[in-house]
């Protein structure tokens, strides 16, 4: 497995916070962002109460997986706890994204998930997105809520908060979260319509299996 160099990675992290300001995932200091280095030891993130559409490299602080600092002067976010559960607990996740994005945070204040296999994406890629229960901001609680959805699955909602999204790098992570928020967009949609038309137990198999083939899903 490849890692980026601790500039690559902080070049990403700083590209993929603008374009979740771009697209309407974030506002404000929504957010967090953090990416593996180091062969997997460290990782960079965004520090606490930073603005994502517009990060500078100031912003950007390095730690080891138990969250300590090793480069940087900014304070990491207390919301880091969620991306070190998924590292911890997923071997192929190297890259994680939190976003409050609109329609996956309304799903999540509904606990509403994308547990039905309704959409392929959902199931190819991301697999069943639950939603976690209600811990407060910041704490370990929210770290430990995510634990039984992170080995067997690439997103997860926070009840009333919003969603994170992990991959092999950064840019797969990003992906899942353009991903998640459309699918959850969809549903809604679906719903007001009428009676969703989901996919057979058959037909969801098969995607499945076909997003381990890919890579998507631990074996």
């Amino acid at each position: 497995m490849s890692y980026p160099t601790d500039a690559q990675a902080r070049e990403e992290i700083i590209r993929v916070g603008r374009l979740l300001y771009e697209e309407g995932l974030n506002t404000g200091t929504d957010g967090n962002i953090s990416c593996r280095v180091g062969g997997g030891a460290h990782l960079w993130t965004t520090g606490s109460g930073s603005a994502k559409g517009f990060l500078t490299e100031d912003d950007l602080v390095k730690t080891d997986l138990e969250g300590n600092v090793l480069e940087g002067t900014a304070k990491p976010s207390s919301e880091l706890k969620l991306h070190l559960c998924v590292y911890r607990h997923n071997v192929l996740a190297q890259a994680a994204v939190h976003a409050h994005s609109i329609a996956a945070t309304a799903l999540a204040s509904a606990g509403v998930g994308l547990t039905e296999p309704l959409l392929p994406p959902v199931t190819l890629q991301l697999g069943k997105v639950y939603t976690a229960p209600y811990a407060l901001t910041g704490t370990q609680a929210v770290a430990d809520s995510i634990l039984p959805y992170v080995r067997e699955n690439n997103a997860v909602l926070l009840a009333n908060h919003g969603a994170v999204t992990w991959g092999k790098d950064l840019w797969q992570a990003f992906t899942r979260m353009e991903t998640l928020e459309r699918c959850a967009q969809i549903l809604i949609q679906t719903r007001m319509l009428g009676t969703p038309q989901y996919l057979s137990e058959a037909q969801e198999a098969e995607l499945h299996a076909y997003g381990v083939q890919l890579g998507h899903f631990l074996r």
